[in-house]
């Protein structure tokens, strides 16, 4: 090969490389620069840390080391696995309030970590235990099956606090809403208000509603997707009230101070209804615990004279 053609290939070469390099300087640097500007002007008003390294580094390990982590395992693990099974395992995690941030697939992962450690806990338990053969297989299957059920018991249990928190907090946040509302303040301003005032699921809910409304989403669809996430009958009927409402045209005030009293009115009747039930409840630890303890007082000293008459008379 000619020196002219090594020489033209050399500089072809040296000139696409210069415009990768250029196009890299023009736009990684100057996006990183702008989030960094921006940062900045969130630092200088003591909201927000100034550099990147500081944001990463304020999250907690958990979120910057091993949710990352279980979602990557997750995903090769969940490569076959169908949409509909995540979808429906997504959902649960949704109604649990998204614990630790975890998404389906990372929720596989753990699942997973959870079962081989399980596992091997009760492998080690067997071996150092000296348990004989039945029981050496017996107890690391129970490690395996407690690892596979415990992170579903776990999530199962939240979703039953979660939905009885809202439910809770549902009469006291309506009232907060319709005396805000008849004063005079908007719907949105008036949810602005719960968030503020509360600190519990359903005002974390009104939270994620209202910034997804400030991104763009339409108000409807947004509610609507509350009562999806929360599965609560009562915040279910109330977001349907509240949007036949805007469809209809009919005043937020009134529909707020109905739904209002009929929340309340079954929470009146949850507690007649628990009222009713307290009675039956007491009666297996009565029967179990009182009256034995009972019989023992009011009888024992009865039982002893009767002992000793029999031995004095023998």
């Amino acid at each position: 090969m000619s020196p002219l053609a090594i020489g033209l290939a050399v500089a072809v070469a040296a000139g696409i490389l210069l415009i990768f390099v250029g196009l890299a300087m023009a736009v990684s640097p100057r996006q990183t620069d702008l989030l960094e500007a921006r940062l900045a002007q969130f630092a200088e008003a003591g909201r927000a840390p100034a550099t990147l390294a500081e944001v990463e580094m304020s999250l907690p390990l958990f979120d910057r080391v091993f949710r990352p982590f279980l979602d990557k395992v997750g995903h090769r693990l969940n490569r076959n696995a169908g949409a509909g099974s995540n979808d429906a395992l997504q959902e649960k995690l949704n109604l649990a309030g998204r614990p630790w941030g975890l998404s389906a697939a990372g929720f596989l992962a753990l699942r997973l970590l959870c079962m081989l450690m399980f596992t091997a806990i009760g492998m080690a338990l067997a071996l150092f235990g000296a348990l004989t053969m039945p029981l050496l297989v017996v107890v690391p299957a129970g490690g395996l099956i407690l690892g596979y059920l415990g992170p579903q018991m776990v999530v199962a249990r939240r979703i039953k606090k979660r939905q009885k928190e809202i439910l809770l907090a549902l009469p006291s946040a309506l009232d907060l809403l319709t005396i805000s509302v008849e004063a005079g303040l908007s719907f949105d301003s008036a949810l602005t208000r719960v968030v503020e005032k509360y600190n519990n699921a359903f005002s974390r809910e009104l939270s994620i509603m209202l910034n997804e409304v400030r991104l763009g989403r339409p108000r409807l669809e947004a509610l609507d997707d509350v009562g999806r996430r929360c599965k609560v009958e009562e915040l279910s009927n109330f977001i349907q009230a509240i949007i036949q409402s805007e469809q209809l045209g009919v005043g937020v005030a009134n529909v707020l101070r109905i739904q209002s009293e009929e929340i309340r009115r079954k929470r009146r009747q949850r507690a007649e209804e628990q009222g009713q039930k307290a009675p039956l409840k007491m009666l297996f630890p009565m029967v179990g615990c009182i009256f034995p303890t009972l019989f023992i007082v009011l009888l024992g000293p009865a039982v002893i004279e009767v002992a000793h008459q029999f031995g004095s008379g023998g």
